[in-house]
């Protein structure tokens, strides 16, 4: 059973910075995508990034420059560095992990919110 744990979320002003964390356990295959999604009130879930197994990366053009997707694949852990924070990436984060043969899993979630 696949479990995604996710760690980082918080408050911060404008223009900070946070780090996001998400944990992969029960994984028995070894290449699989992994990123984040997010989604406000009221808005679908969108992709905000995504790394493969060999670091191959994909961005939202909304955080270009300002996020930075990695991944450990020792830990099959993946992160996201968020600098320069705006109000409008306020959002529940949510981890995936996206295997072929099985689709995607899915973290619970963790709040962002940017404000001062």
């Amino acid at each position: 059973q696949v479990q995604l744990v996710e760690s980082g979320g918080g408050l911060v002003q404008p223009g900070g910075s946070l780090r996001l964390s998400c944990a992969a356990s029960g994984i028995t295959f070894t290449i699989y995508t992994m990123g984040w999604y997010r989604q406000a009130p009221g808005n679908q879930r969108d992709l905000v990034a995504a790394i493969t197994t060999t670091g191959g990366t994909n961005y939202a053009d909304s955080v270009k420059g300002r996020f930075t997707i990695s991944r450990d694949n020792a830990k099959n852990t993946v992160y996201l560095q968020m600098n320069s924070l705006k109000p409008e990436d306020t959002a529940v984060y949510y981890c995936y992990l996206y295997y072929f043969r099985t689709g995607n899993y899915w973290g619970q979630g963790t709040q962002v919110t940017v404000s001062s």
